[in-house]
């Protein structure tokens, strides 16, 4: 860690701080939720709705390469910002080479098994015979591909930022985002690739991504603690046990949120492919406001780490503060934006009347979770930063899967297609609810160290 870097966490003014630590992370989070969204609108330009809804059924399995990337990326991203903040930098870097190398292993054995079972897990996730030879093309490019790149792209991304290199990280998180949606307009119509084209895009993007970070670790190892060294791994000074409970409510959101989508695609799946087409544009676009809140909460793990360290609880306390009021600003802005701008917005996308008026209304009934989203995860992502446990844990099962699973069949009983879908912003209202009662122990306890 350079002394710039330390000036930032430890004499910067806090809101100087938080916003130079937050808007790049922002940024990467908003440029890769676009080169995510773009996949869906090239795949749209082709006019076939039967393509949008298989891209949407492969993404809870692509999306648990996330769950991986945050397990190592946040886990010992939290654990490398409290190390210096303790003075322990042998420990960290130990850290850095035990995430990277064990997320590889993890990573590619995923990729294998997706690939092997794919026969099986399709039909079992609401493919069906329209969108079945979509679904395996889409696949085997992003996950049993691409799988490696995809978690080193994200995991680098943490892992970079935790040492003050927000800037970087960014860069590195865009660069790829970028690469995808030039690639996208190359492979998805000009080469007729189609939803193939739109996989094989995303896998060069984070190979792209990756090969950047590891060139940056490698000229910065004189210095910065992250290591590709094996010769630093190491399973001793409990470096597993804290990435892992650290980094694992975050893997048990993305884990959950994948049975979440399962159920959510398998319910839509008994009215039609334009319902699943019409959810799965509505959710990327729902993507904007929760990227923007997903960048706020993790863009201050390190500032959080360091001073709670540190012991420097004043800080600490302006940080959440300042994080609170930002985080909550814009996703009121955003709300309003989407739902006023549902329908020319979901258009964009495909031309098809009901697929647009399925992501119209679920879109308007998706995004009004937005500063609810923008709570929870700030207090999530401080109680991972401190180093506690239960709590994000709990409150990640809570979000995703704990209430808004069973609220799906309750309400498709009740109110049919829209039913289901307003079990996500009931879900999330009632975990932002839970999150603030487990957060005001905390919050009173800072108070009492200025004391």
């Amino acid at each position: 860690m350079d002394d710039k870097e330390i000036e930032l966490f430890e004499k910067t003014s806090v809101t100087k701080a938080v916003v130079s630590l937050v808007v790049p992370t922002v940024i990467s989070q908003l440029i890769t939720v676009l080169y995510n969204m773009a996949d869906t609108f090239f795949i749209g330009q082709t006019g076939d709705p039967n393509q949008i809804a298989a891209a949407n059924l492969c993404m809870p399995m692509f999306f648990l390469l996330t769950g991986i990337a945050n397990l190592f990326g946040i886990g010992g991203s939290s654990l490398i910002s409290r190390c210096f903040g303790a003075g322990e930098k042998e420990k960290a870097k130990q850290t850095s080479v035990f995430c990277v190398w064990t997320s590889v292993a993890v990573s590619l054995i995923y990729g294998i098994v997706v690939q092997l079972f794919s026969p099986v897990i399709l039909p079992a996730f609401g493919a069906n015979a329209d969108t079945y030879d979509f679904c395996r093309e889409y696949l085997f490019w992003t996950v049993a591909v691409g799988s490696i790149p995809t978690v080193l792209n994200a995991e680098f991304a943490h892992l970079v930022r935790a040492e003050g290199y927000s800037k970087q990280a960014s860069f590195g998180m865009i660069l790829g985002a970028v690469l995808n949606i030039i690639l996208d307009q190359i492979f998805i119509l000009p080469m007729r690739m189609q939803i193939a084209g739109a996989a094989f895009a995303t896998m060069l993007s984070n190979l792209a991504a990756a090969f950047y970070f590891i060139l940056f670790i490698l000229r910065k190892r004189e210095h910065t603690v992250l290591s590709l060294n094996p010769h630093f791994f190491t399973v001793k000074n409990h470096i597993p046990s804290e990435v892992f409970f650290v980094g694992l409510p975050s893997t048990v959101m993305s884990l959950m949120s994948t049975f979440s989508n399962i159920t959510l695609n398998r319910l839509m799946a008994s009215y039609c492919n334009q319902a699943i087409a019409g959810v799965g544009i509505a959710k990327k676009i729902d993507m904007l406001s929760f990227g923007i809140a997903t960048g706020m909460s993790q863009g201050v793990v390190p500032l959080i780490g360091y001073n709670y360290s540190s012991k420097n609880h004043e800080r600490m306390k302006k940080a959440i503060l300042t994080i609170f009021i930002l985080s909550l600003s814009v996703a009121f802005a955003f709300t309003l934006l989407l739902f006023t701008c549902a329908h020319p917005i979901v258009k964009a996308f495909i031309d098809d009347a009901l697929t647009v008026e399925y992501g119209r209304t679920f879109q308007r009934i998706i995004c009004i979770t937005g500063p609810c989203i923008s709570v929870t995860l700030i207090i999530i992502t401080i109680f991972q930063s401190i180093g506690k446990k239960f709590q994000p844990l709990l409150l990640s099962l809570l979000r995703k899967g704990g209430l808004d699973i069973p609220f799906m069949f309750i309400m498709n009983a009740s109110f049919g297609v829209n039913g289901i879908v307003w079990a996500t912003p009931i879900a999330d209202f009632g975990a932002m609810v839970i999150s603030i009662l487990f957060f005001i122990p905390v919050w009173k306890t800072l108070l009492e160290h200025e004391k």
